[in-house]
């Protein structure tokens, strides 16, 4: 009688949470705390309360929950050793949210709350709100802050369908799928007012329009993350799809974004304040471009007129600055954001912030140096203009964005660009396998890489090593059977066309993992560049490799998606098909198999194009061996005895005589050394640690011994615990000491630091360097010799006190380049009248050979972070 029915949606959708009898009760926050991620004991207990349905909930605790019937409840509660484990679990975690850790040994000196700002976090694959290692970073940063106890707030935007899911066509092209996420179904609780309503921002938009959002909170262990929902009654249909897709719709939607992650942001912040009695944060973090306009609705607070003695905008923005931090990840200008100049003007007219003058918004975000475009506003630029501090994420990529940015402080060496680096890290309890962490525990009593007694990983036996990574090995291609399996299916394949997927892959076959986004520079397709070379490889009759490769291409590069598609067509030969196998859909449950499971971990990016890149890092910390150019982190933690460097074709090669030269590196590299090791047929270098190879027991002792160098001394240094502690110690506590000082006396600091600043811009055009000369320079110097160096300055309007005169010296070149350079301070020697000053002091001639040096003259302050800062400096 139904068959006939038409099919009958659902115009809501909503999920009932389960009432949990007394005395398990606990398991309601085991399973709405995301701890449970990376906390094996948790993760375990719902596990083995039902295997079958902690499967089928896709290993989520709340689905999970929903799932039991109140019968399985009531059989639980019965269950005396489960309802204990359950109780001492949840004691566990009311311990772990409330003890004092790490941070709290920092005492005063250390802010008492930060913020933290991203357009995407990856913590778990039940919330499925990131697209690669952006998002994965953040999560892992959230993660590390709540181990080491750090006060950290994260803010974000709650997307409706997260970034897509991916399928394959018949013919391997990328095809995107946006399944609409229900919050209430995530392990999210919505923010609500005292009244019981929901909490809500509210941005005024163009045209009398406005966007409003709530604000679900997901509990990260011990930080808080907020997340702006633009779903909501009372948006038009345009602003509820503001935050529809994860980097996705076009310029405006795009924009709407940013202002609500970074405005929006700062007013959900507050609420949030105000609703948990919580401090306000000392420390902005703006994690990238995309939520740089915090800055801006930082300034509106500070300038709005309410204010029993507003600011104004300079005193604004050097309060505001003062207690910023921004980090960059992209070393390419194609990875920023840039808007029309004129779109940014339109929706800041109507009202964003109506006390900042929008000419002022401009200003942070143009392009007014070498090479800028005038009509575009540069995310990252207004990201630098508003943060006294900003960080790239490894030692090269702070290199490359001291050149790229170098533009904005014109007249200083790129070496001086006030851009450090804090290396990224990994965070080691999500990331390492289980059998890794209780093969840890068992053999030298270790909980995390940080633990000194995970050194003794050395004294493991070489076959135990082995043996466990062998298993590893196994349950990674057993996972990629059945993915495999799957994907064919979806690609419209019969069962009775698949069962080669059942002997995919090999346990005991070198196996090889490349998984990431797929955008051109990552070079997906470079181990393509000779196919026949390639299938050689796969196929070798004594050392055979075989590839798990995985990623996502932006629904918008078409490109990224050809690269697919060229490289699935080659995994689809049935000659090579059981060597080598493509993904789809790459995520953290398919990444928590996949990095362990792989020995050599693969990444070939144009260098220095890798900002960071840490899946090499998961390898690492699980046994795995890098393959890698030296970009990124590896440029810095390579050593010889973790891996392999991939040469880079620095010669001037075009792009394709490059990508040749580079792969057939790669090639031979696998060839010759990382396949015949792999497999015990390479005799140890003269010199080198371990027995000669081949083994006589069949163990690789030589390769054993790169996975125990690799776990004890590679796992500490890629830790996201060692990164939080850079960033706390590095950055948090010198922005939070800033930030004080500003405040003090009723942001009467900030004040005289903005009356000190600006009256420097106004009169440092009339500052300059008159004559420079030295005494004391026999005709045939000699090292130890010192000379003293004379400049006569004038000052225009300002002090002595208000400049810092420097001598610099050193070798100097054909071209009077300065290298190996020492820099000295030259102290006011007399007043010469009418703004004119001596000042003078010695220099040591330190070496032998061209020796020379130059004058220079910059601000001078307490509250400068870098002699940079300003962007002004006059040179001799």
């Amino acid at each position: 009688m139904c068959a006939n029915v038409p099919m009958v949606k659902a115009i809501r959708r909503f999920t009932v949470r389960t009432v949990l009898p007394s005395n398990i009760a606990p398991l309601g926050k085991l399973a709405g705390n995301l701890r449970w991620s990376w906390h094996l004991p948790t993760a375990r207990l719902f596990h083995d309360i039902d295997p079958e349905a902690w499967q089928a909930s896709g290993n989520d605790p709340v689905q999970f929950l929903g799932s039991v019937t109140r019968e399985q409840l009531e059989q639980l509660a019965a269950n005396e050793l489960l309802v204990t484990r359950i109780q001492e679990l949840g004691e566990d975690l009311e311990r772990y949210l409330s003890e004092p850790r790490w941070y709290q040994s920092l005492g005063d000196d250390a802010p008492r709350s930060i913020a933290y700002f991203s357009p995407e976090y990856g913590i778990s694959a039940v919330l499925p709100q990131y697209s690669g290692g952006l998002g994965i970073l953040a999560g892992d940063h959230l993660k590390a802050a709540s181990d080491l106890g750090v006060p950290l707030v994260g803010v974000g935007l709650l997307y409706q369908a997260g970034y897509f899911k991916q399928s394959l066509s018949r013919d391997a092209w990328q095809q995107e799928t946006y399944p609409v996420l229900d919050p209430d179904g995530l392990p999210l609780t919505l923010l609500r007012d005292d009244d019981g309503s929901a909490a809500t921002v509210v941005l005024p938009l163009p045209n009398g329009r406005e966007l409003r959002a709530h604000i679900w909170r997901a509990d990260v262990g011990r930080v808080p993350l907020l997340l702006l929902d633009s779903n909501v009654a009372g948006n038009d249909e345009a602003a509820r799809n503001v935050t529809d897709r994860l980097y996705g719709g076009g310029g405006d939607q795009r924009l709407q974004q940013e202002l609500l992650l970074g405005m929006g942001g700062v007013k959900a912040l507050r609420i949030f304040q105000r609703l948990t009695d919580t401090p306000a944060p000392e420390v902005f973090h703006t994690n990238e471009g995309h939520a740089g306009f915090l800055g801006i609705e930082r300034i509106r607070e500070l300038m709005d007129p309410s204010n029993e003695n507003p600011m104004s905008w300079e005193e604004a923005l050097t309060a505001g600055r003062a207690s910023t931090v921004f980090t960059t990840h992209t070393p390419v200008p194609a990875g920023i954001d840039r808007f029309e100049r004129a779109q940014i003007q339109h929706f800041f007219d109507a009202g964003l912030a109506p006390s900042v003058p929008t000419e002022r918004v401009l200003e942070l975000g143009a392009e007014n140096y070498d090479g800028g475009d005038s009509a575009k506003f540069n995310m990252a630029v207004m990201g630098l203009r508003l943060a006294q501090r900003a960080n790239g994420v490894a030692q090269l990529h702070g290199e490359v964005s001291r050149e790229m940015f170098s533009g904005l402080w014109p007249g200083f060496d790129a070496r001086e660009v006030p851009i450090s680096s804090v290396t990224n890290g990994v965070h080691v309890p999500t990331w390492v396998d289980p059998l890794i962490a209780d093969f840890a525990q068992e053999n030298f009593g270790a909980e995390s890489v940080l633990d000194p007694q995970w050194a003794r990983v050395y004294d493991v036996e070489d076959a135990d090593i082995w043996r466990l990574r062998r298993i590893m090995r196994s349950n990674l291609i057993d996972d990629v059977r059945s993915r495999l399996r799957a994907s064919w299916k979806k690609r419209g394949a019969a069962d009775a066309e698949l069962a080669w997927t059942d002997n995919v892959l090999d346990p005991d076959v070198l196996t090889i993992g490349f998984a990431r986004r797929v955008p051109t520079y990552k070079r997906l397709t470079l181990m393509l560049r000779d196919a026949d070379r390639l299938k050689a490889l796969l196929l070798h009759p004594t050392n055979p490799i075989q590839l798990v490769i995985a990623g996502k291409s932006h629904p918008a590069d078409e490109q990224g998606k050809r690269m697919i598609q060229d490289l699935v067509r080659f995994t689809d030969d049935p000659e090579v098909r059981h060597r080598i196998v493509f993904l789809p859909n790459y995520d953290i449950a398919m990444a928590r198999t996949l990095f362990p499971g792989c020995d050599v971990w693969l990444n070939n990016p144009l260098r220095p194009l890798e900002a960071c890149g840490t899946s090499g890092m998961k390898s690492a910390i699980n046994g795995g061996l890098n393959l890698s150019v030296l970009d990124g982190w590896w440029d810095e933690m390579y050593d010889g005895d973790n891996g392999w460097a991939i040469p880079t074709a620095n010669n001037g090669a075009t792009a394709d005589e490059r990508d040749d030269i580079e792969a057939a590196a790669l090639y031979d590299l696998i060839e010759e050394q990382v396949a015949p090791r792999f497999y015990g047929t390479i005799r140890a270098a003269a010199g080198a640690a371990g027995p000669s190879e081949p083994s006589t027991d069949g163990v690789p002792h030589q390769w054993v011994a790169m996975i125990k160098h690799t776990m004890a001394k590679l796992g500490p240094a890629v830790s996201a615990e060692r990164m939080l502690q850079d960033y706390v110690r590095e950055l948090y506590q010198p922005a939070c000491r800033s930030g004080r000082l500003t405040r003090q006396d009723n942001y009467g600091a900030a004040r005289a630091t903005a009356s000190w600043r600006s009256r420097i811009k106004d009169g440092w055009s009339a500052v300059q360097v008159e004559h420079v000369d030295s005494l004391g320079v026999s005709e045939d110097p000699q090292i130890g010799d010192s000379l003293t160096v004379n400049a006569y300055l004038s000052l225009g309007s300002l002090s002595p006190d208000d400049v810092r005169v420097e001598v610099a010296y050193g070798r100097a070149s054909e071209n009077d380049d300065l290298s190996e350079i020492t820099v000295a301070d030259l102290d006011v020697a007399e007043d010469l009248g009418r703004g004119r000053f001596l000042f003078s002091g010695k220099i040591l001639i330190d070496h032998s050979g061209s020796f020379g040096y130059t004058v220079r003259i910059l601000p001078r302050h307490e509250s400068l972070a870098s002699n940079a800062e300003l962007g002004l400096v006059v040179n001799a």
